[in-house]
């Protein structure tokens, strides 16, 4: 069995496609962000990063529970547990784990931002809103180009590089992105949203919504959550 600590952004999603694709039981333990339970000390003991997604794998190395942090992480812990979704080839596997870092270091960093500035900040960031956009444009490029030449972002498999960055690139209304001149995205998109795990993945997001306070937090909620006003540490 493994404790999956979740809401619904988009890195927690990778994991829900994860599990769901490996056939691995599994326990939904909801964590409120906007409402501060990351905080809580039996969660800062599991994630000291304070963050979701996280697991607890209770049948760990040497069959003793293990807890992996971090989605990337998370993603290959199970790709290794399992023996899916990360190519033994050698040339297959190094490509799938530069475009897992890529996901994990650009894409989703930057999609992240540019719903940060152009939903939740306050007025007077037009130059970090211009920024992030420019960034998002190119790495969408950047994917465009890929798949016009692999099926899947890899390889010619589906493997973890997929389940990295799917829940990021279909997210194109909340980023207000184009994908009429990006057709090998929309292509990829629309495959991927025909596998049983992830027609899954989207039913869930509706349920998961439901545990979630974003649209009740206060200003004051928010103000932790984002790490600004009197919890700002500049």
């Amino acid at each position: 069995m493994i404790d999956f600590y979740t809401l619904t952004s988009p890195n927690t999603q990778k994991i829900f496609l994860m599990l769901e694709e490996c056939d691995l039981e599994y326990r939904l333990i909801y964590v409120d962000v906007w409402a501060g339970e990351q905080y809580k000390p039996e969660f800062t003991k599991i994630n000291p990063n304070r963050k979701v997604p996280a697991i607890i794998d209770h049948d760990g190395p040497d069959g003793e529970p293990y807890t992996v942090i971090e989605s990337g992480a998370i993603l290959q812990y199970l790709a290794e547990k399992t023996g899916r979704f990360l190519p033994n080839v050698k040339v297959k596997r190094y490509e799938t784990l530069q475009w897992l870092v890529l996901q994990v270091a650009s894409l989703g960093p930057m999609c992240g931002q540019l719903v940060h500035f152009s939903r939740d900040a306050i007025t007077g960031n037009e130059y970090s809103t211009s920024r992030y956009r420019s960034e998002v444009n190119r790495l969408f490029d950047l994917y465009d180009d890929r798949l016009a030449t692999h099926r899947y972002v890899a390889c010619d498999e589906y493997t973890i590089a997929d389940i990295a960055a799917f829940p990021w690139l279909r997210h194109v209304n909340l980023l207000k992105i184009d994908l009429s001149s990006r057709p090998s995205i929309k292509r990829w998109i629309d495959e991927i949203e025909q596998r049983p795990a992830t027609k899954k993945m989207l039913a869930w997001l509706p349920i998961a919504t439901t545990k979630s306070s974003r649209d009740i937090a206060t200003e004051d909620d928010k103000d932790r959550f984002f790490g600004r006003g009197k919890y700002a540490r500049a």
